[in-house]
């Protein structure tokens, strides 16, 4: 019976990181999307209206950089309108704002701080285009990522589109994993809007319709999230536009990337707590993509810790030998496995204290970047059921920013 426990708990880790990204590729190519008709080829008659809307909370520091960055989009300017939604900020982010009034540029000001997406609902009603791109004060768009974001609007049963993001170079070992993680999720997207739906999308590079933006609750953390899954309850579609990219840099230390998944987390578990409400029941394959891609890597730490009681289990009380030992962990495999689990844990303690360079300080590496995606888990799962994480975000600190193309 342990040994069976065992296996499961492996069997969920193994699914949820290779298993499900294997299937939905397989799948997308044997039942890809059809699109409806001719629709999905036809060309816009004209570029549509666009409002980049720039959610910002005490962004002093990177604000005009994002600004002038904003500016450079290859988009028709009588097309493109530029709106700040500052959030309650107390620093000079909303007097930054207004020495671009004369570049075109807007601002939804509330002073009171009521959280990101009362600042959002409150710039929504300012906004004029027919497409909204969400996007954050620490992100930076190549000029190209908007173009791309619209031609997928081409066809008339997407609702919203997402880009992707991209890790500055030069950070390095925490920045070379979190870009080979976005990499990873990079095949994933793209593998489930080839099937469909996209059920993964990037908050600070997220496009919708602006006729079919309904606001998500205020107690919502994830709001990228409800939005995206909204849309596919009701009947529309979100894809993936792996050309539409956000470039940011990682968080100064591991802590501060901890942080930042904690919160990220923390709403996913909400989002888990009421699935019921939100989950699309009608479109089953698209159920099977949100529990495999988002309700199962809630799952996993939970099942690390398993693996590794469990083996430990068998070491104290080793099995018979007999037939089918590696299955039941009979010796010797019960010590190789729990060694191998060791080495694992080992080496990720070792990565955060010191990193090495070159594709074996990658491959090393991972077990760390693994670990510590998985204690921001279990943080995120205390946040949430102790109800410490509250809906407003918390700023998290960035690296400094870096050179882009034009800005001087």
């Amino acid at each position: 019976m342990i040994a069976k426990l065992f296996w499961f708990f492996v069997s969920t880790i193994f699914y949820t990181y290779l298993g499900y990204p294997i299937l939905v590729a397989l799948f997308s190519r044997v039942r890809p999307y059809r699109g409806r008709g001719s629709s999905i080829q036809r060309k816009l008659d004209s570029p549509p209206s666009v409002t980049l809307l720039i959610a910002a909370y005490n962004e002093e520091e990177v604000i005009s950089r994002k600004l002038r960055n904003s500016l450079l989009i290859d988009y028709p300017s009588d097309k493109l309108q530029i709106l700040v939604a500052a959030d309650g900020s107390d620093d000079r982010t909303a007097h930054i704002v207004e020495t671009y009034y004369d570049h075109g540029i807007e601002l939804s000001y509330n002073r009171p701080r009521d959280g990101k997406m009362s600042a959002i609902n409150r710039a929504i009603t300012k906004a004029r285009g027919d497409i909204v791109v969400f996007s954050d004060a620490n992100n930076f768009y190549e000029p190209e990522t908007i173009r791309e974001l619209i031609k997928e609007f081409r066809d008339p049963s997407v609702g919203a589109v997402t880009g992707t993001k991209t890790i500055s170079n030069g950070d390095g070992m925490l920045g070379e994993s979190e870009g080979m993680y976005w990499k990873y999720e990079s095949f994933i997207r793209r593998q489930e809007t080839r099937l469909g739906n996209c059920t993964g999308v990037v908050g600070e590079v997220l496009a919708v319709r602006r006729e079919l933006y309904e606001p998500p609750p205020d107690y919502i953390i994830n709001d990228d999230f409800y939005m995206a899954v909204n849309l596919i309850r009701r009947g529309y579609r979100v894809v993936y536009a792996p050309q539409a990219r956000s470039i940011e840099r990682i968080s100064p230390s591991v802590k501060d990337e901890v942080t930042r998944r904690t919160r990220i987390i923390a709403g996913r578990y909400q989002a888990l707590a009421h699935a019921g409400q939100w989950m699309p029941w009608n479109r089953p394959i698209v159920v099977w993509q949100l529990i495999s891609h988002k309700i199962l890597r809630l799952l996993v730490p939970f099942a690390m810790i398993g693996a590794f009681v469990t083996n430990l289990a068998l070491v104290l009380r080793p099995p018979a030998r007999g037939k089918a030992a590696l299955f039941n962990l009979a010796p010797p495999w019960n010590g190789i496995l729990f060694l191998l689990q060791v080495l694992f844990f080992g080496t990720s303690i070792l990565g955060n204290r010191k990193q090495r360079k070159g594709l074996l300080g990658k491959l090393l590496y991972l077990p760390t970047f693994l670990t510590n995606s998985n204690y921001a888990t279990l943080t995120g799962f205390y946040r949430y059921i102790s109800k410490q994480q509250s809906n407003r975000w918390q700023r998290v600190r960035r690296r400094d920013t870096f050179d882009l193309k034009g800005d001087k």
